[in-house]
């Protein structure tokens, strides 16, 4: 595995090519956002669901699909024909790969993004915060939400909105009646909570613990590497979802103590009346050239950050971060590096494609070369941990 390992980040000058890497769920219907070909939106099986995400720089499987192999969920690197776990390619190259601050802290890349691709809006529901999480051999999970405009222009959806938390005027005892309900009747919990219209460009940063109910906007979302969950609604658009999903994740014994899964909320947060203030991200910008722009569109928490660089038509240019990241390119094509970059239009299902990269943390620093041979923008969502130097 060393070799080949050396072998991916030396052919790409320390870019890694990654695969395509869909998730189905059995949840929610698909947006059909993804660009993946209509037929192959069932094509794990549809006992399995719709594939509805892409994740991109994974190496933890997902934790909740019924029936999915080990390895589903985790990123694979394309070598010549072959592939090879990302996650093993970080575990043989270690700092040479992420950097040594990386490295010394976690011993791991520690977060990863994905596309999420819903056809409603997803059940209200939260991550666990960090000692709910450690008590069961998880990690938190922190989150937060881009709407590229390049991934929702045949959005269906003319007012696409999202929940938040509670009402300040909710009480206790009014949400605790809700979730007596799970397993009797519709429980409508988001009738107490407070819904914001989403707007294409912009974000949010979502800290654990807080109740969200998941827009239906195809949306890139950088996160920690985690895939822990408490689904507090129980038919969100007519789709009854199983107590099981209400009560995972929690200590063996606890699985009935409604007391205990209503304390895994963050009390301050979901009921903050300036939550707006405090979580809603516009882009700031941390670049801009007469042939390139670079926006931060993921900032001001201690996790992950995110941008937007827009590589001007016909331009070729060499753009430098300050650490490690994973990229997913949207839009136009060219050269990423040592590779050909291509934004795909329909994508089958096992098909290799030329869209997301891994740059290691050696040339981010130097700077990679973009070359623009398309007559519009190329546009890449880059994602990096929480040693990039994001805005505050």
């Amino acid at each position: 595995m060393k070799a080949l390992a050396n072998q991916a980040i030396n052919q790409g000058d320390g870019i890694l090519l990654l695969v395509p890497n869909w998730i189905p769920r059995l949840f929610n219907g698909p947006g059909r956002r993804l660009k993946l070909h209509p037929d192959d939106i069932t094509a794990f099986g549809v006992e399995r669901g719709n594939i509805v995400e892409r994740w991109f720089t994974a190496t933890s499987p997902v934790a909740f699909g019924a029936g999915a192999p080990s390895d589903e969920g985790m990123s694979y690197v394309y070598v010549d024909g072959e592939k090879i776990l990302l996650k093993t390619v970080f575990e043989e190259l270690g700092a040479e790969l992420i950097g040594d601050e990386l490295m010394a802290k976690y011993g791991k890349w520690p977060m990863f993004s994905k596309f999420y691709d819903y056809q409603f809006a997803s059940f209200h529901h939260l991550h666990h915060m960090e000692d709910a999480a450690t008590c069961v051999g998880l990690q938190p999970k922190p989150e937060a939400y881009y709407f590229p405009v390049q991934m929702n222009i045949s959005s269906v959806y003319p007012i696409a909105y999202t929940f938040f938390g509670f009402d300040p005027s909710v009480t206790k005892e009014e949400i605790m009646d809700r979730l007596r309900l799970f397993e009797k009747m519709d429980n409508r919990i988001t009738e107490l909570s407070r819904a914001f219209r989403l707007e294409i460009g912009t974000g949010w940063y979502t800290p654990p613990g807080v109740l969200h109910s998941c827009g239906p906007l195809c949306t890139y979302e950088p996160q920690w590497n985690s895939d822990v969950a408490s689904v507090w609604e129980n038919n969100p658009s007519g789709e009854s979802q199983p107590y099981e999903l209400f009560a995972q994740a929690v200590p063996e014994g606890k699985e009935r103590d409604i007391e205990y899964i209503y304390s895994l909320m963050d009390m301050e947060v979901n009921f903050d009346p300036y939550y707006r203030e405090k979580y809603f991200r516009k882009p700031i910008m941390a670049e801009e050239t007469d042939a390139y722009s670079q926006k931060w569109i993921t900032y001001g928490n201690p996790y992950f950050g995110a941008k937007e660089l827009v590589v001007y038509p016909g331009q070729t240019v060499i753009v430098k971060d300050a650490a490690a990241y994973g990229t997913i390119l949207i839009q136009g094509y060219g050269s990423f590096g040592t590779y050909r970059a291509e934004s795909q239009q329909i994508i089958r299902f096992g098909q290799q494609t030329y869209d997301e990269f891994f740059v290691s943390d050696s040339k981010a620093k130097e700077g990679v070369k973009i070359e623009n041979r398309s007559n519009e923008p190329m546009v890449f969502l880059k994602h990096f941990a929480n040693n990039c130097g994001m805005p505050e």
